[in-house]
């Protein structure tokens, strides 16, 4: 998705695992991921401006990672299921040379139509649905479960683009860096 804002990065995946935070609300648990992804790289390259980004699902209370096999994919589908569920994304920038350390959330409701057992089932059956928050990636076969977004579309892909460059492009900006 940066690439579409014309934005030049190197991609290192954070080897963190991403154990429930007891006592956290669901906001702050998905800040203190993406702060924990972002310092984990920056650690590493300390004189980069590192990103780091977490997306959770939110419905009735209960934050939805991603599923661990086809049946808590199908259990995750059928709570969402003609329902408004939120999709948090949570994004931090970390500079340790320059000690910056910016944390930021964007919320998105989205409501799925009710779905068929079949229709979640065929997707499950295409793989789709394990490396995502929710169980369900909007950019994928599943927008066919979507009826309705309010808010970024981008934050339920993955990635608030409109407000991450907003900040991205104020902390540059007030810390005088280019990108290269």
């Amino acid at each position: 998705m940066l690439e579409l804002i014309g934005l030049p990065f190197t991609t290192i995946p954070s080897t963190l695992s991403e154990p429930p935070i007891a006592g956290e609300e669901p906001v702050q648990y998905a800040r203190t991921l993406a702060q924990q992804k972002a310092l984990d790289i920056a650690e590493k390259n300390p004189h980069a401006l590192v990103l780091g980004a977490d997306t959770i699902v939110l419905i009735d209370g209960k934050v939805l990672g991603k599923p661990a096999g086809s049946d808590e994919a199908l259990h995750m589908l059928t709570l969402l299921s003609g329902k408004t569920h939120d999709v948090i994304t949570a994004y931090s920038f970390i500079h340790l040379q320059l000690q910056i350390v910016e944390n930021y959330h964007i919320s998105t409701k989205v409501h799925f139509r009710e779905l068929r057992k079949s229709e979640m089932l065929q997707y499950i059956e295409t793989g789709a649905p394990f490396d995502k928050a929710g169980a369900y990636g909007i950019q994928d076969y599943s927008a066919i479960f979507v009826d309705k977004v309010e808010g970024c579309f981008y934050n339920v892909v993955g990635l608030p683009i409109s407000d991450l460059y907003s900040k991205l492009t104020h902390i540059l900006q007030s810390n005088n860096i280019t990108l290269k």
